[in-house]
């Protein structure tokens, strides 16, 4: 989808800006210099983290072609580059954030489901989007875009003929889950566990729980472990489902289930306890959505390994 600049301006009320070229339109939104691949329809936020200023690539971004820039102050923009258009704001990384809101509550009917937790969220998209696939034209966060940064970046990328999104979000200390949620804007959420992964952001597991939790509050659907009590206290329990497991012959398992008082078997070519649990979060988030056991039985037995942030390959040596 394009954007004209004139209306991105305005949805980030970036009142004292330069406007060299107010035809252009946006498509793409870039943070790292690098990975520019259209320059003409690209509109670069000039970010600060603690890893460097975005603002010391602009010059190098305007020399390969880009015309769109998001930054805080045209102090460093010399004149001969004052042709393009220079939107100001207090903070760039907000105002990607802005954007990114504005863009997913065009769509305000489209079904998101929003996956947070301490492990297992990169799997769980993965297999979500190959398991429901067939039903929906989906959008999901590219690798593991789950950050303040990632997050508004994978939901740049719905458009028209979306209809499910399937987005992550990760937090590491408290106050941040508040700016994802309404970024998302969630129909579904999903917790796939919590561990001890970034303890040192919160005062308790309890607060980290209570964090993640606020992700799902405003969700028509909740999908968690209810064994552990902690996540159910935090969130109301909905429609219950029980399972079990059974190790097959072969590198298989068989999940033995009961919703609403029916029993189904599913079997996925996993072992690890650790992918069955990613496999019974997946049943029951397709459950959820009315997929039938049967149907679910056939899509789970074919679900593969995912690539994860950590892999091994073998080279030369």
């Amino acid at each position: 989808m394009k954007y004209a600049i004139s209306d991105i301006a305005q949805v980030l009320g970036a009142t004292e800006s330069i406007l060299g070229c107010p035809e252009a339109t946006v498509s793409t939104l870039l943070i790292d210099s690098r990975s520019l691949s259209l320059p003409s329809e690209t509109l670069f936020f000039a970010l600060r983290t603690s890893m460097g200023n975005g603002h010391k690539y602009v010059s190098d971004l305007y020399d390969h072609g880009v015309r769109n820039f998001v930054v805080e102050s045209l102090a460093d923009i010399s004149e001969e580059r004052r042709d393009a258009n220079y939107l100001v704001v207090n903070n760039t990384l907000i105002a990607l954030q802005m954007l990114a809101a504005y863009h997913r509550h065009r769509f305000e009917s489209l079904p998101i489901i929003a996956i947070t937790g301490s492990r297992g969220k990169t799997r769980v998209k993965e297999w979500l989007n190959q398991l429901l696939s067939p039903d929906y034209r989906i959008v999901r966060s590219p690798r593991s875009f789950n950050s303040q940064i990632g997050v508004p970046l994978s939901l740049w990328n719905i458009d028209d003929d979306t209809t499910l999104a399937i987005i992550e979000a990760g937090i590491s200390t408290t106050g941040e889950m508040a700016s994802l949620q309404a970024m998302i804007a969630p129909t579904m959420g999903v917790i796939t566990n919590v561990g001890d992964e970034h303890d040192e952001g919160f005062s308790s597991i309890e607060e980290k729980i209570r964090e993640k939790a606020r992700l799902l509050q405003d969700c028509k659907q909740c999908i968690y472990c209810g064994e552990d009590q902690r996540i159910k206290d935090a969130i109301p329990s909905l429609t219950q489902l029980e399972w079990s497991q059974q190790d097959d012959t072969a590198g298989k398992t068989t999940i033995t289930y009961t919703i609403d008082g029916e029993h189904h078997k599913a079997t996925v070519p996993f072992t690890a306890p650790v992918d069955i649990e990613n496999a019974v979060t997946c049943l029951g988030v397709l459950l959820t959505l009315g997929i039938t056991p049967e149907t679910i039985a056939q899509r789970m037995a074919l679900l593969t390994h995912v690539a994860t942030r950590i892999n091994v390959i073998e080279g030369v040596n």
